[in-house]
């Protein structure tokens, strides 16, 4: 089953059936070759490194997806519920049907439409996973969303990556203190993100992520469509879009503007955001939508 993308409102979970195809072969490693596996991924570690930071008393005070905090189960359901058929295109029945389905960009078409906020709940809802683990970088450099709430700014992050020969992955990846999540920041500000986004370097990067690990969910919270040029380079190098929609705030000629720019083919999710304000996010509608569909 497809979606008209302007179908979106009405839309149920469905089975996605497209991606882009697109690839990059032999990337440069972005792994010291005497780094094991465990020390990697393995965020289950005492918390006394620089690579490792507890996250877990932060998110709780801002509500987010994890034990303690103050949603109730109705929320958890609702990202299981989102979770299931990215999972499915990644690892699952429909695997196939989805090339690197296991890179997921979280979007949106304006600012403030709760698309950090989204991207963190849903890697914290893959961590729960008995069979998965999950990365979420931090791509939005001019507003480190994910890095703010997770505390986790002042770290140094993508762009350092991506500007020195001199880091790999080892260097900037954060352990946290909840099993089976792994952080990226955004890292300091560029004047020219785009350009380093848009580099060999970068899609070298996002292959050496997804391949190494076969259990792996790869989460970028991604700029805004429309301010920046930036997240129509991201949407090039993964294979599911997840978009963020705050009902009763954006316009519907404003979402359909942002969801023509997601290329041709692309797997692409709408996740609808009923509430206003970042204390309401309780439920949400979920569909995918096929571009290519009519």
């Amino acid at each position: 089953m497809s979606l008209n993308k302007k179908e979106y409102k009405q839309a149920t979970i469905a089975e996605l059936v497209s991606a882009d195809a697109n690839s990059i072969d032999n990337p440069a490693p972005f792994f010291k070759q005497d780094q094991s596996i465990d020390d990697e991924v393995n965020p289950a570690v005492s918390i006394n490194n620089d690579n490792s930071i507890a996250v877990l008393k932060q998110l709780r005070a801002t509500n987010m997806l994890v034990p303690g905090s103050q949603l109730d189960a109705s929320f958890f359901d609702e990202y299981r519920r989102i979770k299931r058929p990215l999972l499915s295109n990644a690892f699952g029945k429909t695997a196939t049907l989805v090339e690197k389905g296991n890179l997921i960009l979280v979007t949106s078409s304006i600012p403030g439409e709760g698309k950090s906020y989204s991207s963190i709940n849903l890697a914290l809802s893959i961590a729960h996973e008995r069979d998965h683990t999950v990365l979420l970088v931090d791509c939005d450099v001019a507003h480190h969303g994910s890095s703010v709430l997770l505390g986790i700014k002042e770290k140094q992050g993508l762009v350092e990556l991506l500007e020195s020969d001199n880091l790999d992955i080892g260097d900037v990846i954060l352990r946290t203190d909840i099993p089976k999540l792994c952080l990226i920041s955004a890292g300091k500000q560029h004047e020219y993100v785009t350009e380093l986004l848009a580099s060999k370097r970068m899609a070298e990067l996002v292959t050496e992520l997804g391949t190494r690990y076969e259990d792996r969910i790869i989460i970028f919270d991604g700029p805004p469509i429309l301010p920046t040029p930036q997240t129509q380079v991201l949407t090039g190098l993964v294979g599911q879009v997840v978009f963020v929609v705050e009902a009763g705030k954006t316009p519907q000629t404003v979402v359909e503007e942002a969801l023509a720019l997601i290329p041709e083919g692309k797997a692409t999710g709408v996740l609808m955001n009923k509430s206003e304000g970042l204390s309401g996010r309780s439920s949400y509608y979920y569909g995918y939508s096929n571009k290519e569909s009519s």
